[in-house]
């Protein structure tokens, strides 16, 4: 999608939950970067329930191609260090008590990537602008007149905070 000269890359529907999908979705950024113009400093990706194993895979294989990167209510399945090596952004975000991965896979990655980045020398303060851990409590949710939080993960699209940080990121 493009919003704004913004170009949103969102995982296509998953052939399997492995590499090809990934690799997939890199052909199709590939594609699409090559046949319009696109400014590939707004080029940012979005992965949300199975598309965020997917979109991590596609993180873990080629951060290069994305300006930013938003993981919302799923697990990282791919690898971290091509995102700490490449200091690609990324905003995970899920909610507390969700119902199908729970928030324990998205604070084991962001930590995953916060110990990478500390290795690597990285301060608090260099980190916080490239990683971001958002875990939503149930108010949320429910301010928003939705009860179950996996699938009202679909709302962090829509969060103006949320899309501000990742639109920001040049």
């Amino acid at each position: 999608q493009n919003y704004n000269d913004r170009m949103i890359i969102a995982a296509p529907q998953l052939s399997d939950w492995g590499e090809t999908s990934a690799r997939q979705t890199i052909a199709l950024t590939e594609y699409l970067l090559d046949a319009y113009n696109i400014d590939r400093a707004q080029v940012y990706a979005n992965g949300y329930s199975g598309g965020g194993e997917t979109m991590s895979q596609v993180m873990g294989l080629r951060p290069d191609l994305f300006t930013a990167y938003l993981h919302c209510s799923s697990r990282w399945d791919g690898d971290y260090e091509p995102v700490v090596e490449s200091q690609t952004p990324v905003y995970l975000v899920v909610g507390a008590e969700d119902e199908y991965y729970g928030s324990e896979p998205t604070q084991n990655a962001y930590d995953q990537l916060y110990q990478l980045y500390r290795q690597a020398g990285l301060s608090d303060e260099e980190i916080a602008q490239l990683l971001v851990l958002e875990i939503k409590d149930a108010s949320y949710f429910q301010e928003r007149g939705v009860s179950n939080q996996h699938g009202g993960g679909n709302l962090f699209a829509q969060d103006q905070d949320i899309m501000g940080w990742l639109f920001q990121q040049r």
